[in-house]
């Protein structure tokens, strides 16, 4: 609004263009005012601008990917004592968004005549600890070399991305490799009694995926055919990766682009982002909590 009057006063002059607008003169004038002189401005507007700062630094640290809950909730974290509605209106007033999903991708095609495991998570997606159970599923990217594929392995307990991968087709080699790394990370035993979850996918149902399971001691659980909630949690989480980088990204020239900020992504999910479903900490930080808690028990017993 000063910017548009200061645009066209030099042609109508002040008086006239706040009468057309409905405003009072004096208040063009007390802004320009601030504006030579910061310290005449109030209380108020002092602290709207400390607090745009902050906003800004956490909106750009996100890398523009958080919306108002998000960065409030990062602001707390931070003992800043700020309204939600204040970030709402501040980052209205500042122009700053955060990423808005899109619609759900379908990649993997249900063989619902081939025999499979049963259902042993039943869309209860919910742990106790970590290494109990984990979820697998993969999306599409379109690029200018063609289809970029981006497979996920999720440890339930903290949202944890604990293996993926990015490759040009979507073979049982492709995801395997995925649940490899996962493995390799995470090194389960048989006391920690996983289970696996996917979706049925050729891929996931194939020979070579289900005896890299077993060997590695991993119960398998699969979701029924026509069940649109049946890996939800997984599907939740590509979502996020596809509003957080693929879409807010693209477009994208290459396998090798997918996969730089795959992986930045990644390491910044698990160790940075906020997550709603365990208390507006991150991955890492839940599972920190988590095995201090346990340590903390054992020497009190």
């Amino acid at each position: 609004m000063i910017a548009f009057i200061e645009e066209l006063r030099s042609v109508f002059g002040v008086g006239p263009v706040c009468r057309v607008l409905g405003i009072a003169p004096s208040t063009f004038y007390a802004h320009k005012a601030v504006e030579h002189d910061p310290d005449l401005a109030s209380s108020r507007a002092k602290r709207d601008k400390l607090d745009e700062a902050a906003i800004k630094r956490v909106h750009d640290a996100s890398g523009g990917r958080y919306g108002t809950r998000k960065v409030w909730h990062a602001l707390r974290r931070e003992g800043r004592d700020i309204a939600r509605c204040t970030v709402e209106r501040l980052m209205r007033t500042t122009g700053l968004k955060g990423v808005v999903r899109g619609k759900k991708v379908i990649t993997t095609s249900p063989v619902a005549a081939q025999p499979c495991p049963g259902d042993k998570v039943n869309r209860a997606f919910v742990a106790a600890m970590p290494n109990q159970l984990w979820v697998s599923d993969f999306t599409y990217v379109s690029s200018w070399q063609g289809m970029v594929y981006v497979a996920f392995v999720i440890d339930v307990f903290a949202r944890k991305i604990v293996g993926w991968r990015v490759a040009t087709s979507m073979t049982t080699g492709f995801v395997l490799d995925a649940l490899n790394q996962a493995i390799c990370q995470r090194a389960p035993s048989g006391a920690d009694k996983l289970i696996h979850h996917s979706d049925r996918g050729s891929q996931y149902l194939s020979i070579k995926y289900t005896e890299r399971l077993a060997e590695a001691g991993i119960d398998t659980s699969v979701g029924s055919v026509g069940d649109s909630y049946d890996n939800a949690l997984t599907e939740s989480i590509i979502g996020l990766f596809k509003t957080e980088v693929i879409n807010f990204l693209g477009p994208w020239k290459s396998v090798g682009q997918v996969e730089w900020e795959t992986l930045k992504w990644v390491t910044w999910y698990n160790t940075e982002r906020l997550h709603s479903a365990i208390g507006y900490v991150t991955p890492q930080e839940a599972e920190e909590a988590f095995f201090a808690d346990l340590s903390a028990t054992e020497k009190a017993a």
